[in-house]
């Protein structure tokens, strides 16, 4: 008995993955590009410090948020549809972010940034996984966009930190805008329509119930992190699961549903979920600390920075070839184990820096980490879109963003949050000599205030304060990557466990 042999993707399907993965890449980055262009945006805008944290994460939690929905309406409307308008939404609101004039104008271009990536990267992938049909080939071009994808966050910072080495703060917003107008021209041509053919009718209250619930989570554990458990944390933090347990009673219930929980019925769907969630959230949290350990304490400009950064890039891409060639033959369990042990062991070499040790050491320790995010965004990736019905892909493909997407501005508040307590635990305990009490409450709360007001004291002052300022930065650092370390191998512990009935280069089965 023959059996039908899937026909292989021509040079159109590789064409269209390059203009599925630059706004893929994007998307991604524009959560970290602001790493480097926060102090000036700090000078110009003059932001709160409300303002200011808003503006950092405002486009992650948009995004997070709205991602489930936007899956959904593309298995509706048609996914190229909506990549289409995405394109053009994203771009339009990168140039109002790119000239804002005043805090509140960002933070709303921030907002309606995420709005538009919110259509890519489900449209993006969903897309993928109808163009290539063959096993191999489909997972080399998944590892393409995982590559992209995950990797955005970390070369958000490169590209953020060699444009404002001649460009203003806003330059990092204006390149989206030129690959936005050529994806809306070669995408009619590259990329064949796709969408479910029988989705039934949109459902807005699931819509709303999905963001409802997503935002409160976030918004509870970042200020939590930040201020302890307090009432508004506790009360946001029950509304939304709250909120997500009406969802899913409601996604149960529908006859079309936005997403198919059953999928989380399935072992290998669950872990890929959790083990990409875990792996952002680490890696992005890190990120952010690693970009500031370099500026700070290194003493390296923006430029500098990023140029140091660009090898940590290789590692993502040594571990997604390392993913993509092994799977064939090796179960996934040890694969996406293996990834979450590599970048826990990246994390540990970073918990060994001290202040005065070399920038080559951060960076090398920084590539271990990326590796072995590349190998675990890869396999994690692959398993989620292969699990899913083909008709499901674009909601599949949103359950797995917004994994990536909650984690990394989880990532990025959280351990963030932790550092800075950290650091302030380590300040407060003595008040810096010669400082009156407003310079003393600027330099212990972050090392970027303790490195203006080192500018406004006497020379020997400033390098007292200065040396503790990058000693306390440096002990939560250092304590952050442990934290990173533990919950990766927690990660890797019970991926195993939930991947190991999953047999080498098979597609593992879902519900249908």
């Amino acid at each position: 008995m023959s059996t039908s042999v899937p026909p292989r993707a021509r040079s159109r399907e590789w064409l269209g993955l390059v203009a599925l993965v630059i706004p893929a890449l994007l998307a991604s980055m524009d959560l970290s590009v602001l790493f480097m262009a926060a102090p000036r945006i700090g000078a110009e805008l003059a932001p709160s410090t409300g303002q200011y944290l808003w503006i950092m994460d405002i486009y992650g939690f948009v995004m997070a948020g709205l991602l489930v929905t936007m899956g959904s309406l593309g298995d509706r409307v048609g996914r190229r549809r909506l990549l289409l308008l995405g394109a053009a939404a994203f771009g339009a609101a990168s140039l109002l972010a790119a000239f804002a004039t005043t805090p509140e104008l960002l933070i709303a271009a921030r907002a309606l940034l995420g709005i538009g990536g919110a259509t890519l990267a489900p449209s993006t992938l969903s897309l993928i996984r109808g163009m290539f049909a063959d096993d191999d080939q489909r997972r080399t071009a998944i590892g393409i966009w995982t590559a992209a994808f995950t990797g955005g966050i970390a070369i958000g910072p490169i590209v953020g930190g060699l444009l404002l080495e001649r460009y203003w703060w806003g330059s990092v917003f204006v390149i989206n805008v030129p690959v936005m107008l050529l994806l809306l021209v070669v995408g009619p041509f590259l990329l064949r329509e796709s969408k479910d053919p029988g989705p039934g009718r949109f459902d807005p209250l699931s819509s709303v119930l999905s963001l409802a619930a997503v935002l409160p989570v976030i918004y509870a554990v970042k200020h939590f992190a930040e201020d302890g458990a307090n009432p508004s944390s506790l009360v946001a933090l029950l509304v939304g699961l709250a909120v997500g347990a009406l969802f899913v009673r409601r996604q149960r219930r529908s006859e079309h549903p936005m997403i198919d929980v059953r999928l989380f019925s399935t072992s290998s769907f669950s872990a890929a979920i959790g083990a990409n969630t875990a792996i952002t959230f680490a890696s992005a949290g890190m990120g952010l600390l690693a970009v500031t350990f370099m500026q700070t304490v290194l003493g390296l400009s923006p430029f500098d920075a990023a140029l140091w950064m660009l090898p940590t890039i290789l590692g993502s891409v040594i571990g997604v070839a390392l993913a993509s060639a092994l799977a064939p033959r090796t179960r996934p369990a040890v694969l996406v184990a293996a990834g979450l042990v590599l970048a826990a062991g990246g994390f540990l070499l970073v918990s060994t820096m001290r202040v005065d040790a070399p920038v080559w050491w951060l960076i090398g320790s920084y590539g271990v980490l990326t590796l072995g995010v590349g190998m675990t965004s890869t396999l994690a990736t692959s398993l989620v879109l292969t699990t899913a019905p083909p008709e499901r892909a674009g909601s599949a493909s949103a359950i797995s963003e917004t994994s990536t997407e909650f984690g990394g501005a989880l990532g990025i508040a959280v351990l963030g949050s932790i550092a800075a307590a950290t650091y302030r635990a380590e300040m407060d305990t003595t008040v810096p000599a010669g400082l009156d009490d407003e310079l003393a409450h600027t330099a212990t709360e972050t090392v970027g205030g303790a490195l203006a007001v080192a500018g406004q004291v006497p020379a020997e002052a400033a390098g007292a304060l200065l040396g503790r300022a990058f000693a306390a930065f440096t002990e939560g650092f250092t304590v952050t990557a442990v934290i990173g370390a533990a919950i990766l191998l927690l990660g890797a512990l019970v991926t195993a466990v939930a991947l190991w009935r999953v047999p080498a280069g098979t597609t593992p089965s879902g519900p249908h």
